[in-house]
């Protein structure tokens, strides 16, 4: 079994589905190449497989990562690196092909903080009340 992300033209991910394992040769139509092409045939849409186990850039059974992450809906497939970026969370946050995810133009620095879209910078939550 594996997952296959539909992209729209935009290459955004519309639909995910379960479909034939990729090694699963001897049951592929005569004229296609591999499942991606037979399910893009269907769909009359692109279609890339996408790894379950796959999340920013790492896969989680220590196995090989495979295009960045697990395809989400609402996300998009960037074809130039060859990975799916989760949706993006601001409008001004830029893609990191080294963890497969947007970031903030400044590094978020560590503890509880919240990007603020306005100043494009990182707020540190107000300090719990004491009592």
């Amino acid at each position: 079994m594996a997952h296959y992300a539909i992209l729209n033209e935009q290459n955004e991910v519309i639909e995910v589905i379960v479909g034939k394992d990729e090694t699963d040769t001897e049951t592929l139509p005569d004229n296609f190449n591999n499942w991606e092409e037979y399910y893009s045939n269907i769909k009359n849409k692109t279609v890339k497989r996408t790894s379950y186990n796959t999340r920013n850039n790492e896969h989680l059974n220590g196995g090989t990562a495979f295009r960045g992450n697990y395809a989400q809906i609402g996300g998009s497939y960037d074809s130039e690196s060859d990975i799916f970026y989760p949706p993006k969370p601001f409008s001004s946050f830029v893609k990191d092909a080294t963890i497969a995810d947007w970031v903030g133009s400044v590094e978020k620095p560590d503890g509880d903080y919240w990007w603020n879209e306005e100043t494009e910078a990182w707020e540190e939550y107000p300090a719990p009340p004491t009592e």
